[in-house]
């Protein structure tokens, strides 16, 4: 480059001057996020404080029996907290939720399930239970249902398998209508045939590092609404009561 020639030089300078624009912008912007998360965090633990304290009258009274079967994901590294996950199933059913599926990807809440049922007082095994014991009527207990990865695949393949030779039985090749063959009334009525019976949740909550599923079944997600809670590690129960309220306090329309 010759630095004797004024174009050049200009030109160099305003590329330093655009590059350090750009990088102060940049800071600048992340330093605006970081703010907005920080006041986010506190103006939410407020909020929660002030729910669990009773302060915000809207969140006194939830209509319970619209959630019928709540789930609930643990991000593994967490999992193995078994005094917080008993914490947070004491909490639902303070709330009066009846019926929960607890998952970890490896199922190492199933394997204290023995430990969480003892600890957490009214609690079942739903594979123990009737359609009475999980009625939104029952006025105590909460009914559980330990869920991981390995689950139901073994199921939901002998499933498959009916439904292709129903399927398969039913179709005529030289009439293609192009008809729905396959619908959820269909898998539901396999898996029933295999003797499973799958327990669909209509509220999700996850707690984990990421927005995601973490692993749990998607073939059990049909209208599901799934919400991310943060970690298990620092649950407020203000903030499980709002999750639970906002979901209740919604016109559920699943069509027709």
């Amino acid at each position: 480059m010759d630095f004797n020639d004024p174009m050049l030089l200009l030109s160099s300078r305003i590329g330093q001057i655009g590059d350090l624009g750009f990088d102060l912008l940049w800071r600048f912007l992340h330093i605006v996020v970081s703010l907005f998360h920080i006041v986010s965090g506190i103006f939410e633990a407020i909020q929660s404080y002030a729910i669990s304290l009773g302060l915000i009258q809207k969140y006194s009274s939830i209509d319970i029996e619209k959630l019928m079967c709540l789930a609930v994901v643990v991000d593994i590294e967490v999992a193995r907290d078994v005094a917080k996950v008993v914490e947070l199933l004491q909490w639902l059913k303070t709330i009066g939720v009846k019926q929960v599926g607890l998952f970890d990807s490896q199922g190492l809440l199933k394997k204290s399930k023995d430990m969480i049922l003892e600890l957490v007082p009214g609690s079942m095994l739903l594979q123990e239970t009737g359609e009475k014991d999980i009625s939104p009527d029952r006025k105590e207990g909460i009914a559980i249902e330990f869920i991981s990865s390995s689950d139901n695949k073994e199921a939901v393949v002998k499933a498959a398998n009916i439904l292709l030779q129903r399927h398969l039985k039913a179709s005529h090749p030289e009439k293609d209508e192009g008809d729905n063959v396959f619908t959820e009334s269909h898998l539901n009525e396999a898996l029933r045939v295999v003797g499973e019976n799958v327990h669909v949740p209509d509220l999700m909550l996850v707690y984990g590092p990421v927005r995601s599923h973490l692993g749990f079944p998607a073939w059990r997600l049909r209208y599901t609404e799934i919400v991310h809670m943060g970690s298990l590690k620092y649950m407020r129960y203000g903030s499980l009561l709002k999750a639970i309220h906002k979901f209740t306090g919604v016109r559920q329309n699943y069509g027709v």
